[in-house]
Protein backbone atom coordinates (compact mmCIF):
# COMPACT_ATOMS: atom_id res chain seq x y z
CA UNK A 1 0.00 0.00 0.00
CA UNK A 2 1.45 3.41 -0.94
CA UNK A 3 1.67 6.28 1.53
CA UNK A 4 -0.80 8.28 -0.56
CA UNK A 5 -3.24 5.37 -0.71
CA UNK A 6 -3.12 4.93 3.04
CA UNK A 7 -3.52 8.67 3.61
CA UNK A 8 -6.50 8.82 1.25
CA UNK A 9 -8.15 5.85 2.91
CA UNK A 10 -7.79 7.31 6.37
CA UNK A 11 -9.09 10.69 5.23
CA UNK A 12 -11.97 9.00 3.41
CA UNK A 13 -12.90 7.13 6.55
CA UNK A 14 -12.85 10.48 8.30
CA UNK A 15 -15.36 11.85 5.80
CA UNK A 16 -18.10 10.25 7.80
CA UNK A 17 -16.60 9.87 11.23
CA UNK A 18 -18.41 8.64 14.30
CA UNK A 19 -19.11 11.38 16.76
CA UNK A 20 -20.02 11.78 20.42
CA UNK A 21 -17.09 9.86 21.92
CA UNK A 22 -17.24 6.41 20.44
CA UNK A 23 -13.97 5.46 22.08
CA UNK A 24 -15.06 6.59 25.53
CA UNK A 25 -16.19 4.22 28.24
CA UNK A 26 -19.83 3.31 27.82
CA UNK A 27 -22.28 0.82 29.28
CA UNK A 28 -23.72 -1.21 27.62
CA UNK A 29 -20.49 -1.98 25.75
CA UNK A 30 -19.44 -0.36 22.51
CA UNK A 31 -17.20 -2.41 20.23
CA UNK A 32 -15.35 -0.85 17.29
CA UNK A 33 -12.87 -2.28 14.81
CA UNK A 34 -11.11 -0.76 11.81
CA UNK A 35 -9.99 -2.49 8.66
CA UNK A 36 -8.88 -1.84 5.09
CA UNK A 37 -10.91 -3.42 2.28
CA UNK A 38 -11.98 -2.46 -1.27
CA UNK A 39 -8.97 -0.13 -1.36
CA UNK A 40 -10.47 1.97 1.41
CA UNK A 41 -10.82 2.17 5.17
CA UNK A 42 -13.59 0.23 6.90
CA UNK A 43 -14.99 0.71 10.38
CA UNK A 44 -17.59 -1.43 12.17
CA UNK A 45 -19.14 -0.31 15.45
CA UNK A 46 -21.57 -2.49 17.42
CA UNK A 47 -23.41 -1.28 20.49
CA UNK A 48 -24.95 -3.14 23.41
CA UNK A 49 -23.78 -6.73 22.95
CA UNK A 50 -21.09 -8.85 24.54
CA UNK A 51 -17.62 -7.99 23.24
CA UNK A 52 -16.83 -11.56 22.21
CA UNK A 53 -20.03 -11.74 20.18
CA UNK A 54 -19.35 -8.36 18.57
CA UNK A 55 -15.75 -9.31 17.82
CA UNK A 56 -16.77 -12.59 16.17
CA UNK A 57 -19.42 -10.87 14.05
CA UNK A 58 -16.99 -8.18 12.96
CA UNK A 59 -14.38 -10.76 12.01
CA UNK A 60 -16.93 -12.59 9.86
CA UNK A 61 -18.00 -9.39 8.12
CA UNK A 62 -14.43 -8.27 7.44
CA UNK A 63 -13.55 -11.70 6.08
CA UNK A 64 -16.51 -11.55 3.71
CA UNK A 65 -15.49 -8.07 2.58
CA UNK A 66 -11.97 -9.36 1.90
CA UNK A 67 -13.44 -12.19 -0.16
CA UNK A 68 -15.60 -9.80 -2.18
CA UNK A 69 -12.67 -7.44 -2.70
CA UNK A 70 -10.60 -10.23 -4.22
CA UNK A 71 -13.53 -11.39 -6.31
CA UNK A 72 -14.48 -7.98 -7.69
CA UNK A 73 -11.10 -6.29 -8.12
CA UNK A 74 -11.09 -4.30 -11.35
CA UNK A 75 -7.42 -4.66 -12.30
CA UNK A 76 -5.81 -7.37 -10.19
CA UNK A 77 -6.67 -10.92 -11.33
CA UNK A 78 -10.22 -11.65 -10.17
CA UNK A 79 -13.57 -12.99 -11.29
CA UNK A 80 -14.28 -9.54 -12.75
CA UNK A 81 -11.09 -9.45 -14.82
CA UNK A 82 -11.86 -12.97 -16.04
CA UNK A 83 -15.27 -11.79 -17.23
CA UNK A 84 -13.79 -8.71 -18.87
CA UNK A 85 -11.19 -10.79 -20.72
CA UNK A 86 -13.93 -13.06 -22.06
CA UNK A 87 -16.06 -10.10 -23.18
CA UNK A 88 -13.10 -8.60 -25.05
CA UNK A 89 -12.74 -11.88 -26.97
CA UNK A 90 -16.46 -12.12 -27.70
CA UNK A 91 -16.74 -15.24 -25.55
CA UNK A 92 -19.27 -16.35 -22.95
CA UNK A 93 -18.02 -17.39 -19.55
CA UNK A 94 -19.54 -18.69 -16.36
CA UNK A 95 -20.36 -16.61 -13.31
CA UNK A 96 -21.62 -17.86 -9.97
CA UNK A 97 -25.11 -16.87 -8.70
CA UNK A 98 -23.64 -14.20 -6.42
CA UNK A 99 -21.87 -12.48 -9.31
CA UNK A 100 -24.93 -12.68 -11.54
CA UNK A 101 -27.07 -11.10 -8.81
CA UNK A 102 -24.57 -8.25 -8.29
CA UNK A 103 -24.36 -7.53 -12.02
CA UNK A 104 -28.12 -7.59 -12.48
CA UNK A 105 -28.65 -5.26 -9.52
CA UNK A 106 -26.03 -2.85 -10.89
CA UNK A 107 -27.60 -3.10 -14.35
CA UNK A 108 -30.97 -2.03 -12.97
CA UNK A 109 -29.44 0.95 -11.16
CA UNK A 110 -27.57 1.99 -14.31
CA UNK A 111 -30.79 1.97 -16.34
CA UNK A 112 -32.61 4.09 -13.75
CA UNK A 113 -29.74 6.59 -13.74
CA UNK A 114 -29.73 6.97 -17.54
CA UNK A 115 -26.28 5.30 -17.49
CA UNK A 116 -24.63 8.10 -15.51
CA UNK A 117 -23.90 5.31 -13.06
CA UNK A 118 -22.17 3.01 -15.51
CA UNK A 119 -19.94 0.20 -14.20
CA UNK A 120 -19.15 -0.88 -17.78
CA UNK A 121 -16.68 1.97 -18.46
CA UNK A 122 -13.67 0.39 -16.80
CA UNK A 123 -11.53 1.11 -19.88
CA UNK A 124 -12.24 4.83 -19.47
CA UNK A 125 -11.37 4.71 -15.78
CA UNK A 126 -8.14 2.91 -16.65
CA UNK A 127 -7.31 5.37 -19.44
CA UNK A 128 -7.37 8.18 -16.87
CA UNK A 129 -4.93 6.25 -14.69
CA UNK A 130 -7.33 5.32 -11.90
CA UNK A 131 -6.71 1.58 -12.14
CA UNK A 132 -3.63 2.19 -10.04
CA UNK A 133 -2.89 2.79 -6.38
CA UNK A 134 -1.22 6.11 -7.21
CA UNK A 135 -2.24 8.56 -9.92
CA UNK A 136 0.26 10.21 -12.22
CA UNK A 137 -0.59 13.79 -13.20
CA UNK A 138 -0.79 12.97 -16.90
CA UNK A 139 -3.72 13.54 -19.24
CA UNK A 140 -4.70 10.54 -21.40
CA UNK A 141 -4.59 10.35 -25.17
CA UNK A 142 -7.65 12.31 -26.31
CA UNK A 143 -8.24 10.19 -29.41
CA UNK A 144 -8.37 7.09 -27.22
CA UNK A 145 -10.94 8.75 -24.94
CA UNK A 146 -13.11 9.65 -27.94
CA UNK A 147 -12.88 6.08 -29.25
CA UNK A 148 -13.88 4.58 -25.90
CA UNK A 149 -16.85 6.94 -25.57
CA UNK A 150 -17.98 6.11 -29.11
CA UNK A 151 -18.25 2.41 -28.22
CA UNK A 152 -20.92 3.24 -25.58
CA UNK A 153 -20.42 0.21 -23.32
CA UNK A 154 -23.14 -0.38 -20.72
CA UNK A 155 -24.35 -3.30 -18.63
CA UNK A 156 -27.31 -3.50 -21.03
CA UNK A 157 -24.83 -5.18 -23.38
CA UNK A 158 -24.62 -8.16 -21.03
CA UNK A 159 -26.57 -11.32 -21.76
CA UNK A 160 -27.37 -13.87 -19.07
CA UNK A 161 -28.08 -17.51 -19.89
CA UNK A 162 -28.16 -19.41 -16.63
CA UNK A 163 -24.58 -19.30 -15.29
CA UNK A 164 -23.24 -18.08 -18.63
CA UNK A 165 -22.59 -14.38 -19.15
CA UNK A 166 -21.60 -12.75 -22.42
CA UNK A 167 -21.52 -9.29 -23.92
CA UNK A 168 -22.65 -8.04 -27.29
CA UNK A 169 -20.11 -5.24 -26.92
CA UNK A 170 -16.44 -6.25 -26.60
CA UNK A 171 -15.65 -2.87 -25.03
CA UNK A 172 -17.60 -3.63 -21.87
CA UNK A 173 -15.09 -3.57 -19.04
CA UNK A 174 -16.75 -3.91 -15.65
CA UNK A 175 -15.52 -1.83 -12.73
CA UNK A 176 -17.70 -2.07 -9.62
CA UNK A 177 -15.64 0.38 -7.57
CA UNK A 178 -18.64 2.70 -7.42
CA UNK A 179 -20.94 -0.05 -6.18
CA UNK A 180 -19.29 -1.21 -2.97
CA UNK A 181 -22.34 0.01 -1.02
CA UNK A 182 -24.06 -3.30 -1.69
CA UNK A 183 -21.61 -4.78 0.84
CA UNK A 184 -23.15 -2.51 3.51
CA UNK A 185 -26.47 -4.25 2.96
CA UNK A 186 -24.85 -7.67 3.30
CA UNK A 187 -23.17 -6.67 6.56
CA UNK A 188 -26.39 -5.19 7.94
CA UNK A 189 -28.34 -8.32 7.04
CA UNK A 190 -25.76 -10.47 8.82
CA UNK A 191 -25.94 -8.39 12.00
CA UNK A 192 -29.74 -8.42 12.04
CA UNK A 193 -29.78 -12.18 11.48
CA UNK A 194 -27.58 -12.61 14.53
CA UNK A 195 -29.70 -10.28 16.69
CA UNK A 196 -27.38 -7.27 16.66
CA UNK A 197 -29.69 -4.36 15.96
CA UNK A 198 -27.55 -1.36 16.97
CA UNK A 199 -24.50 -0.77 14.81
CA UNK A 200 -22.77 1.56 12.39
CA UNK A 201 -21.03 0.15 9.30
CA UNK A 202 -18.64 2.42 7.42
CA UNK A 203 -17.07 1.36 4.13
CA UNK A 204 -14.96 4.15 2.71
CA UNK A 205 -17.27 6.85 4.03
CA UNK A 206 -20.50 5.18 2.93
CA UNK A 207 -22.28 4.47 6.21
CA UNK A 208 -25.30 2.38 7.15
CA UNK A 209 -26.90 2.79 10.58
CA UNK A 210 -28.76 0.16 12.57
CA UNK A 211 -30.81 1.21 15.57
CA UNK A 212 -29.24 3.69 17.98
CA UNK A 213 -26.28 4.16 20.27
CA UNK A 214 -28.15 3.80 23.52
CA UNK A 215 -30.78 6.50 23.81
CA UNK A 216 -29.28 8.67 21.07
CA UNK A 217 -29.29 8.19 17.30
CA UNK A 218 -26.09 7.59 15.42
CA UNK A 219 -24.40 10.77 14.22
CA UNK A 220 -21.81 11.12 11.48
CA UNK A 221 -19.65 14.00 10.40
CA UNK A 222 -19.57 15.09 6.76
CA UNK A 223 -16.00 15.76 5.60
CA UNK A 224 -15.38 19.20 4.16
CA UNK A 225 -14.23 18.68 0.54
CA UNK A 226 -11.57 21.40 0.70
CA UNK A 227 -10.65 21.80 4.39
CA UNK A 228 -9.57 19.46 7.19
CA UNK A 229 -12.29 18.09 9.43
CA UNK A 230 -16.03 17.79 9.22
CA UNK A 231 -18.19 20.55 7.77
CA UNK A 232 -21.42 19.29 9.34
CA UNK A 233 -23.01 16.68 11.59
CA UNK A 234 -25.87 14.56 10.28
CA UNK A 235 -28.12 12.20 12.27
CA UNK A 236 -29.06 8.80 10.81
CA UNK A 237 -32.15 6.78 11.58
CA UNK A 238 -32.48 3.01 11.80
CA UNK A 239 -31.68 1.40 8.45
CA UNK A 240 -30.68 4.62 6.71
CA UNK A 241 -27.49 4.83 4.69
CA UNK A 242 -25.50 7.92 3.74
CA UNK A 243 -23.09 8.14 0.83
CA UNK A 244 -20.89 10.78 -0.75
CA UNK A 245 -19.12 11.09 -4.07
CA UNK A 246 -16.49 13.82 -4.27
CA UNK A 247 -13.53 15.07 -6.26
CA UNK A 248 -11.16 15.16 -3.29
CA UNK A 249 -9.96 11.58 -2.82
CA UNK A 250 -8.98 9.89 -6.07
CA UNK A 251 -7.71 12.73 -8.24
CA UNK A 252 -4.68 14.43 -9.75
CA UNK A 253 -3.98 17.93 -10.94
CA UNK A 254 -2.52 19.24 -14.19
CA UNK A 255 -1.83 22.97 -14.60
CA UNK A 256 -3.88 23.68 -11.50
CA UNK A 257 -6.95 21.82 -12.76
CA UNK A 258 -8.37 18.88 -10.82
CA UNK A 259 -9.27 15.59 -12.54
CA UNK A 260 -11.09 13.05 -10.37
CA UNK A 261 -12.07 9.42 -10.83
CA UNK A 262 -15.77 10.18 -11.38
CA UNK A 263 -15.95 9.87 -15.15
CA UNK A 264 -18.89 11.20 -17.16
CA UNK A 265 -19.70 8.35 -19.60
CA UNK A 266 -21.13 10.85 -22.09
CA UNK A 267 -17.86 12.73 -22.54
CA UNK A 268 -15.22 10.37 -21.18
CA UNK A 269 -13.90 13.16 -18.97
CA UNK A 270 -13.94 13.50 -15.20
CA UNK A 271 -17.05 15.32 -14.05
CA UNK A 272 -16.37 18.83 -12.81
CA UNK A 273 -19.87 19.88 -11.83
CA UNK A 274 -19.27 20.15 -8.07
CA UNK A 275 -16.96 19.30 -5.18
CA UNK A 276 -19.16 16.65 -3.59
CA UNK A 277 -22.64 15.14 -3.53
CA UNK A 278 -24.16 13.49 -0.46
CA UNK A 279 -27.47 11.70 -0.08
CA UNK A 280 -29.29 9.61 2.51
CA UNK A 281 -31.09 6.51 1.30
CA UNK A 282 -34.14 5.57 3.38
CA UNK A 283 -34.27 2.23 5.15
CA UNK A 284 -34.60 -0.73 2.79
CA UNK A 285 -32.79 -3.95 1.96
CA UNK A 286 -30.82 -1.98 -0.67
CA UNK A 287 -30.17 1.26 1.25
CA UNK A 288 -26.39 0.79 1.21
CA UNK A 289 -26.22 0.07 -2.51
CA UNK A 290 -28.46 3.02 -3.31
CA UNK A 291 -26.49 5.44 -1.12
CA UNK A 292 -23.31 4.57 -3.00
CA UNK A 293 -24.38 4.11 -6.60
CA UNK A 294 -26.81 6.99 -6.89
CA UNK A 295 -24.33 9.64 -5.78
CA UNK A 296 -22.75 9.14 -9.23
CA UNK A 297 -25.64 10.44 -11.37
CA UNK A 298 -26.22 13.18 -8.81
CA UNK A 299 -22.55 14.23 -8.96
CA UNK A 300 -22.11 13.82 -12.71
CA UNK A 301 -25.48 15.26 -13.71
CA UNK A 302 -25.07 18.43 -11.67
CA UNK A 303 -27.39 20.33 -9.38
CA UNK A 304 -30.11 20.86 -12.01
CA UNK A 305 -30.85 17.13 -12.21
CA UNK A 306 -29.82 16.06 -8.70
CA UNK A 307 -33.33 15.86 -7.26
CA UNK A 308 -34.59 14.17 -10.42
CA UNK A 309 -32.16 11.27 -10.14
CA UNK A 310 -32.43 10.99 -6.37
CA UNK A 311 -36.22 10.77 -6.54
CA UNK A 312 -36.00 7.81 -8.91
CA UNK A 313 -34.62 5.84 -5.97
CA UNK A 314 -36.92 7.26 -3.31
CA UNK A 315 -34.22 9.58 -1.94
CA UNK A 316 -35.30 12.96 -0.54
CA UNK A 317 -32.23 14.01 1.46
CA UNK A 318 -29.59 15.49 -0.87
CA UNK A 319 -26.70 17.89 -0.22
CA UNK A 320 -24.36 19.28 -2.87
CA UNK A 321 -21.19 21.32 -2.42
CA UNK A 322 -20.69 23.46 -5.51
CA UNK A 323 -17.38 24.34 -7.08
CA UNK A 324 -17.37 27.69 -5.25
CA UNK A 325 -18.06 26.05 -1.88
CA UNK A 326 -21.73 26.99 -1.83
CA UNK A 327 -24.11 24.32 -0.53
CA UNK A 328 -27.36 23.28 -2.18
CA UNK A 329 -29.67 20.98 -0.24
CA UNK A 330 -33.22 19.74 -0.16
CA UNK A 331 -35.58 20.93 2.59
CA UNK A 332 -35.60 17.52 4.28
CA UNK A 333 -31.80 17.43 4.36
CA UNK A 334 -31.59 20.99 5.65
CA UNK A 335 -33.58 20.02 8.74
CA UNK A 336 -31.04 17.27 9.55
CA UNK A 337 -27.78 19.19 9.19
CA UNK A 338 -25.87 20.82 12.03
CA UNK A 339 -23.10 23.00 10.61
CA UNK A 340 -19.60 22.91 12.04
CA UNK A 341 -18.01 24.93 9.23
CA UNK A 342 -20.73 27.05 7.69
CA UNK A 343 -20.54 27.34 3.88
CA UNK A 344 -20.37 30.79 2.25
CA UNK A 345 -23.85 30.39 0.79
CA UNK A 346 -26.71 27.93 1.32
CA UNK A 347 -29.37 27.45 -1.35
CA UNK A 348 -32.53 25.36 -1.55
CA UNK A 349 -32.26 22.41 -3.93
CA UNK A 350 -35.52 21.65 -5.71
Amino acid sequence: MSVRTLFSALRWLGMLVLLAGLTSCSKPPLFQQDGYVFGTAVQITIYGVDEDKAKAATATILADLDRLHAKLHAWHPSDITRLNNAFAKGEATQADPEMVAILQQAKGYAERSDQLFNPAIGDLVAAWGFHNDTFAPVLPDLDKIRQLVAMKPTLDDLQFDGPNVSSTNPDVNIDLGGFKGFALDRAAAYLRKHHMYNALINIGGNVLALGKKGDTPWKVGLQHPRKPGAMAVITLGDGESIGTSGDYERYFEVDGKRYCHLIDPRTGWPAQTMQSATLIAPSSQEAGAISDAITKPVFIGGKDTAVHYASRFGVKDVLIVGNDGSVYLTPSMQSRVQWLQAPPHIYRLR
